[in-house]
């Protein structure tokens, strides 16, 4: 069909408006990058920054010549790998065990994991819990209080109800236990579910910022997005104000914040395009059925 005068219309303005949303979103993400590499004695002079004259990397070595941030991108790289890790075997066991029909008091434990979705305890009550366990001051409370979701038991439940009844059967008929079938049947063919809310659990504990501010008060167990929090509040601290590096140069706290900001954002974006062809089908398994 041609395209009539409206749909020309519609779309030039479609594309326009789309382009502004691009680059107001953009344009942060690139300022903090070209500020990142702007010599100090430029940013000093010039105060903003859109297209650096002179490029430098000291900020990235003066952050990574610090203990603090290398000891921040130890725990939230810990959070990341072992937290993710334990909430996708703890939410796709729970997920399958709920899509049994055959599972005893299945209804029951349905409804209370729609209960949690609904009702949440709040902060108090979390802090007091978190408290009578031991865990202040641990890793653990930013793992143990956020290992699963319970809207995503319920999204991850779906999946594995999409699984024909005869496959687990033919499995049982040959002589696989219920770990067996798990294993060697359910898991291979969640892996595209289970990549999907990896990346989810991941980028919720890499950007671990709330809890890490209620539980922990050691500074040498700051999570990344901890660390930076501190370095734009209080420019006074060791990684906020002007550092001097042995010599007349004066590094601008400004210039340190946004190489701390790249380098904390960074690792998240290079994982999503190796992943981004099960993360797509993954996010859409289980929620249509035939």
């Amino acid at each position: 069909m041609k395209p009539t005068k409206a749909d020309r219309t519609f779309t030039v303005a479609n594309v326009i408006l789309l382009s502004i949303i691009g680059i107001v979103t953009l344009f942060p993400l690139y300022y903090v990058f070209a500020v990142s590499f702007t010599a100090a004695d430029e940013y000093i002079s010039k105060g903003f920054v859109l297209f650096p004259q002179h490029w430098s990397i000291m900020s990235y070595r003066y952050i990574f010549s610090t203990k603090a941030f290398v000891s921040a991108i130890g725990v939230s790289g810990f959070l990341a790998i072992v937290g993710t890790l334990i909430s996708i075997l703890l939410t796709s066991s729970f997920s399958y065990t709920l899509s049994r029909k055959r599972l005893k008091g299945r209804r029951v434990l349905l409804l209370l994991v729609l209960l949690t979705t609904l009702f949440q305890a709040g902060i108090i009550p979390d802090y007091l819990l978190v408290k009578q366990m031991g865990l202040i001051n641990s890793l653990w409370s930013l793992i143990i209080p956020v290992m699963t979701s319970g809207w995503y038991v319920l999204l991850m439940k779906g999946f594995y109800d999409s699984i024909p009844d005869a496959l687990q059967e033919a499995a049982t008929i040959d002589g696989c236990n219920e770990i067996g079938v798990w294993t060697r049947i359910i898991l291979p063919l969640s892996i595209p579910s289970m990549v999907a809310f990896g990346l989810f659990f991941a980028v919720g504990y890499w950007n671990t910022f709330f809890n890490a501010m209620l539980y922990i008060n050691d500074y040498h167990k700051w999570p990344l997005q901890m660390l930076l929090r501190n370095m734009i509040v209080d420019s006074s601290t060791a990684m906020g104000g002007s550092m001097s590096q042995g010599s007349d140069l004066q590094l601008p706290s400004e210039t340190i914040k946004m190489a701390a900001v790249v380098v904390a954002t960074v690792p998240i974006l290079l994982v999503y395009p190796f992943l981004q062809k099960h993360f797509a089908k993954g996010a859409m398994i289980g929620s249509v059925k035939e």
